[in-house]
């Protein structure tokens, strides 16, 4: 679970929901703050994510010309989404989901070419499935700490567990289990095991608890199961970055630069960042986002 500085959105940077055909999708929506406008970005959150865990590398991307647009996916904290029917959150439904915040944003003159699409662990294997179904809707991808296929036997069973129990418990049942489990400074929920709750792990706690179970179920099987599909993302002429910390139990490292050789790919690897760069170290990771970025011709 990524852990943002804040749920506070920071000047420059406003809360907005995308209208789309498929619905609505809570949105952080940060304005680049110089002209002329380098791009745009599309900033897909990972699993137990949300939009906010982008919200410390908006503002220095902002400074460098990019204006970014974080989202919720469906069922995904502050965009709705059926709590109880996994179909809704099938990976093609989520790639429509994209692909339709991707035109709804074009259609309201907030995109300005090109247009990158970024996603962090399972955002990234959904940002990947939807390059491969549109490729001509992006300038480049960016998968950040987001493996090959399945991820690493400890994380399978780390889901397994999760979904064993929210087939027997409800979400405030979960998020307890997860506190007596985790050690005294607890690296979930930001809380002492037992003990009350700060300001921080209550934001973690009720974007837990408004996250669909259904969605949880069904991407968690999704990272579980996800296929090899680095050769047909090789077949196609854009640009790509793959970047991650120094340290990832969810994807091995070696891992993550050998698919970044299989794609011909940019690599990035972030210093004293583990599976969440853009919460541990937000801007040394803004910085080479916006680099990679810049070598993209308009």
């Amino acid at each position: 679970m990524s852990r943002p500085s804040t749920f506070v959105p920071p000047p420059g940077v406003r809360t907005r929901v995308i209208s789309t055909p498929r619905g609505g999708f809570a949105a952080l929506d940060a304005t680049a703050s110089t002209a002329p406008v380098r791009g745009t970005a599309l900033l897909l959150p990972g699993f137990t994510g949300s939009k906010e865990d982008f919200l410390d590398l908006q503002p220095p991307l902002a400074a460098r010309g990019y204006r970014t647009v974080a989202v919720d996916g469906r069922g995904q904290y502050e965009s709705d989404g059926p709590r109880d029917d996994e179909s809704a959150y099938a990976r093609a439904e989520l790639v429509r989901d994209v692909l339709a915040q991707r035109d709804a944003l074009a259609d309201a003159g907030v995109l300005t070419a090109p247009v990158h699409l970024l996603g962090h662990s399972l955002g990234g294997q959904i940002a990947r499935a939807a390059v491969l179904d549109s490729p001509e809707a992006f300038a480049s991808l960016t998968l950040m700490a987001s493996g090959p296929a399945e991820v690493s036997a400890h994380q399978r069973e780390r889901v397994k567990m999760l979904r064993d129990a929210l087939a027997v418990l409800d979400l405030t049942q979960v998020w307890e289990a997860m506190r007596s489990m985790e050690a005294p400074e607890d690296a979930v929920t930001g809380a002492r095991a037992g003990g009350p709750e700060d300001e921080s792990a209550k934001a973690l706690r009720n974007r837990w608890l408004r996250t669909s179970p259904a969605q949880l179920v069904a991407t968690g099987r999704q990272l579980c199961t996800e296929p090899d599909r680095v050769a047909e993302l090789a077949a196609l002429d854009l640009p790509r970055h793959v970047i991650s910390g120094e340290r990832d139990d969810t994807w091995p490292i070696p891992l993550l630069d050998d698919m970044a050789i299989r794609l011909a790919a940019h690599r990035t690897v972030v210093r004293g960042a583990e599976h969440s760069p853009n919460t541990d170290r937000p801007h040394e990771t803004a910085t080479a986002l916006a680099d990679f970025w810049d070598t993209v011709p308009a």
